[in-house]
């Protein structure tokens, strides 16, 4: 497993630019992020859905995965030297 993540970071990075942007004008993840940091992400009246907290799912996923294959890749490298 930790070397698939190693390995697919290229594929991590062509999905975070392509689903992890998605629609790019603003992007969904920044419009979820900037909800949450609001404070409202929670609230009765204007909180997110069910579909809004899968949104931020699909669009954070392949972030989450490049952040994780980039420091894994980090780690190995110390590890060498």
């Amino acid at each position: 497993m930790n070397t698939r993540l190693r390995k697919n970071w290229t594929l991590f990075l062509i999905i975070s630019l392509t689903l992890g942007l998605a629609p790019f004008n603003p992007p969904h993840l920044i419009g979820k992020i900037k909800w949450i940091l609001g404070g409202n992400a929670l609230s009765p009246k204007n909180g997110m859905k069910l579909e809004d907290w899968f949104d931020l799912g699909l669009h954070g996923v392949p972030w989450l995965l490049l952040l994780i294959s980039s420091f894994l890749i980090i780690l190995n490298f110390r590890k060498k030297e």
